[in-house]
């Protein structure tokens, strides 16, 4: 049943409704236990949910929206390899390439088994890479989920990098990009990873092209040995010299292939070992979402928690925090995950829908944020959730600094929610706006896994209750082909069939 036409939607707008004058600092004084109430721990993290527009009622409700709506079918129906992604006929396994090898039985046992024979020798390769004192810098050319999760995970393990070796990302066709990277680089010292599961995507063909020509007029000539494909066209790669390729599934959706070989870049900056260690912290949560209760299982309740600020207390949007220099890209990442698979109009029968999806996400690391948009967050017209993530223990010895840095993103948290009454108004906060809390104990590969397949998890629950397709990115596509009709005309100025505006801009960007 769709969620708009269950009992407890019904219920729960007639809750929102009861509850609206729900104020946070009250709640604290009825309930003593209120904190530790609502909180829990799920693999790797410490989940703070007190400070949300939440009571008791609120969660029974949303629990049971969450029964009505099929969710644990839903999930269960993808950890058993069904073909849930129904606008492109496949199944949504993810999930298989963090899955112990040899675990499971049946038709999946030979999937799981594709998967290690694929992964062993990606390792294999990385580990050939860290190996080699020539090359000293990788980059890797992709865009989209070929990009935003190698590159977040390989800033967010840092510490875990091996030294010696630089790792560049280029993703944007803006040639300014491109070229800002080769111009510090050697070509007997470089490696390319050209990251396109088709070996069509435009962008990042056309960056691999130019990289290529680069190398090339650099005196580069062996370029089976600094160049490597992720992608399963082997014979497109091989059209380019390119005899390394390692492929992957049309059951991984792009913004979750970052446990697939698109992880190479990962694999190469942290080793085999702290690779299979991400594997296992995202697994971990896994089983989790798997087999948890819902009353406990943390990605059921911050996805349920999405949809009664989405569509009960019209929250359209939620900021991301990450107090810690390393995440600095996970608002980035965070973006696609969610904004591309929920930011849907239509059900997954095609039919329009009368209510929101996906909130925008936004964000910027702590303390960065502090002195840029928190002002908004404390005193603007607009209540934004905001979700913090912090990590106990730092692997620097600068102590005060980061004792300083907790201290401040409780002190948010805590301000966010109290407010500072004044009478003349320009420095009054009116507090009572909601946050959540991540905690890590440390920023380790399976802790930065866990923490990944969290938020991957959450968005297929509140996916789920809405009723949409959260695998398929059709609205992605209409821009790449009116784009290339637009490129086609850029040499002969023709205009003819276009809109006023666009024929208008199109001669006015012709060169001369």
């Amino acid at each position: 049943m769709r969620c708009d036409q269950t009992p407890a939607w019904k219920a729960l707008t007639d809750h929102a409704t009861q509850t609206s004058g729900f104020d946070l600092r009250q709640a604290f004084v009825a309930d003593a236990d209120r904190a530790s109430r609502l909180s829990q721990t799920a693999p790797h993290v410490f989940a703070d949910l007190s400070k949300n527009h939440t009571n008791a009622a609120t969660e029974v409700l949303l629990i049971e929206l969450a029964r009505q709506t099929g969710l644990a079918a839903h999930r269960d129906a993808m950890f058993l390899g069904e073909p849930i992604n129904n606008t492109e006929g496949r199944a949504v396994m993810h999930w298989l390439l963090r899955q112990p090898e040899g675990s499971l039985e049946g038709d999946l046992a030979a999937s799981l088994k594709l998967v290690h024979d694929t992964l062993k020798p990606m390792l294999a390769y990385a580990e050939q890479i860290r190996a080699d004192a020539q090359i000293t810098d990788v980059v890797n050319i992709g865009i989209g989920g070929s990009d935003l999760g190698p590159q977040m995970a390989v800033l967010g393990l840092q510490d875990f990098m091996i030294p010696g070796k630089r790792l560049h990302f280029v993703s944007n066709v803006d040639g300014h990009e491109l070229s800002a990277v080769l111009s510090g680089l050697k070509a007997e010292n470089t490696l390319f990873l050209i990251a396109s599961k088709t070996f069509t995507t435009i962008e990042t063909m056309t960056n691999a092209r130019s990289a290529l020509a680069w190398f090339k007029a650099q005196g580069g000539g062996d370029v089976s040995r600094h160049f490597a494909a992720l992608t399963t066209n082997v014979s497109a790669a091989a059209q380019m010299g390119i005899t390394t390729t390692f492929g992957f599934w049309d059951w991984v959706g792009g913004r979750y292939s970052v446990w697939s070989a698109i992880g190479l870049p990962v694999a190469i900056a942290i080793g085999a070992l702290g690779f299979k260690d991400l594997l296992a912290g995202a697994h971990a949560m896994d089983q989790h979402f798997q087999s948890a209760p819902f009353e406990a299982n943390l990605p059921v309740r911050l996805g349920l928690l999405d949809v009664w600020y989405r569509n009960f207390l019209q929250y359209s949007s939620r900021s991301i925090a990450p107090y810690h220099s390393a995440l600095r890209r996970l608002p980035a990442y965070l973006q696609q995950l969610e904004m591309e698979s929920n930011g849907k109009r239509v059900d997954r029968n095609g039919r329009a829908l009368p209510y929101g999806t996906s909130p925008v996400l936004w964000g910027e690391p702590g303390t960065n944020g502090q002195h840029a948009y928190f002002q908004m967050l404390h005193q603007g017209t607009d209540v934004v959730p905001v979700e913090f993530i912090a990590v106990k223990k730092p692997t620097h010895n600068l102590d005060d600094h980061h004792e300083l840095l907790l201290a401040n993103v409780i002190a948010q948290a805590q301000a966010l929610m109290l407010g500072q009454a004044d009478e003349g108004g320009h420095k009054h906060f009116p507090g009572n706006r909601p946050s959540t809390f991540l905690l890590l104990d440390e920023l380790t590969p399976a802790s930065f896994g866990a923490l990944v397949a969290l938020q991957e998890h959450r968005v297929f629950v509140s996916g789920s209750v809405w009723g949409i397709n959260s695998f398929d990115q059709w609205g992605v596509e209409l821009g790449k082909v009116l784009a290339k009709d637009i490129h086609a005309r850029m040499a002969s100025g023709d205009t003819v069939g276009l809109d006023a505006s666009s024929a208008a801009l199109l001669q006015r960007v012709r060169p001369g």
